[in-house]
């Protein structure tokens, strides 16, 4: 991974024309873009106010806009600071941009609507071109506050936002958007995939959207590599696709650590319950190639069999991992599954199955 380009120039320069319809705090925050990451270096943390929390993913600081819209003054100059930090031009940039007499507003790019004559591979890409138009934000400060926990309708509402304030986002902002604009398209089923790898000695994180339609898997997403982002809906199987993920992270000496697969997310934009982010949590340090790949193709099955529900309406999110019962009575009665690092794959598991399916449904009765 390399340092920053004369791309932060162009994304300073964008977000710096904003500033006339955009005027709120900020907190420093910890870097979830994976291998993006690598791109800034860690700046000096003087001068901080007490507000701001000091995280880092990579060794990596920097800024997340918490007050929403408009922004304040203080989030532009915290920008503009860590800007001339990390850039190699430094001050002479920043001077150039803010000092011109004059700067061309950049277009708003269109929102794509759905045609009817238009396939799912199509409207996916028009979709990404979308997100690409809007451009990757390099500056250090992210505009948009994503709380994982946080209801989707409620992050509709962020996406709503992103479209109307068109500025640049990072990976995690283009998962949201990337659920709202898909959200009519009741044949692709969205998912998040979250990695986990290290890099000379400190770890990264990164999220994409995965997608599932017809038989075929793929991603859309945002991130300084374009081979970690959207990948078209040619992938068989879930296993196959994050090998994919897993050879282009090697190609910038990149080793994976976790992979997380979170569950469908609901088409409807209007439900209060949180995504849910990483039902199933892989340890690519414990697990061969092999076992990585019957679970990942394991989950794949249960997701597209709709027999995987989340917890997160009868329970705070926490952690999961590998062999979670599918059943709340079997929850109950041996809570060590979950640490179990094999499913059991016997025949008298797959006798149990319908038991496990009614069990199911019988709760759905209950709580109704």
């Amino acid at each position: 991974m390399t340092g920053p380009n004369a791309t932060t120039s162009n994304c300073a320069a964008k977000t710096g024309r904003q500033r006339s319809k955009s005027t709120s705090g900020s907190t420093y925050c910890n870097s979830s873009p994976g291998a993006e990451s690598a791109s800034l270096s860690t700046p000096n943390n003087a001068g901080r106010s007490s507000g701001e929390e000091d995280e880092k993913d990579g060794g990596v600081l920097f800024y997340v806009n918490r007050n929403g819209f408009p922004i304040e003054g203080v989030t532009w100059e915290r920008m503009w600071t860590h800007v001339a930090k990390v850039h190699p031009d430094g001050q002479d940039m920043i001077r150039k941009i803010r000092n011109a007499s004059y700067l061309p507003r950049p277009p708003v790019p269109s929102v794509p609507n759905f045609k009817p004559s238009m396939s799912v591979p199509d409207w996916l890409l028009a979709i990404q071109n979308y997100m690409k138009t809007l451009q990757y934000n390099h500056t250090g400060t992210q505009f948009f506050e994503i709380r994982k926990t946080r209801p989707l309708c409620g992050l509709m509402e962020t996406a709503r936002e992103m479209i109307r304030e068109s500025l640049p986002i990072k990976c995690l902002e283009a998962v949201i958007l990337g659920i709202y604009l898909t959200n009519g398209l009741t044949s692709v089923e969205r998912f998040p995939i979250s990695f986990k790898t290290q890099f000379s000695g400190n770890h990264f994180h990164h999220v994409v959207l995965g997608v599932y339609c017809n038989g075929r898997y793929g991603t859309l997403g945002m991130s300084r590599r374009a081979d970690l982002m959207d990948k078209a809906l040619t992938f068989r199987t879930l296993s196959e696709l994050v090998v994919e993920f897993e050879d282009s992270y090697r190609r910038y000496q990149h080793t994976l650590k976790k992979v997380k697969i979170g569950l469908y997310v609901p088409h409807d934009p209007h439900i209060f319950q949180p995504i849910e982010w990483k039902y199933l949590v892989l340890n690519s340090a414990r697990l061969g190639r092999e076992d990585m790949r019957k679970e990942l193709e394991k989950h794949g099955r249960d997701m597209r069999m709709k027999i995987l529900k989340s917890s997160s309406a009868q329970s705070p999110i926490k952690e999961r991992t590998r062999g979670k019962s599918l059943s709340p009575r079997r929850r109950q009665s041996s809570p060590q599954r979950r640490h179990v690092h094999r499913r059991d794959k016997s025949p008298a598991s797959l006798d149990r199955k319908p038991a496990e399916l009614s069990t199911l449904n019988d709760g759905y009765q209950i709580r109704i």
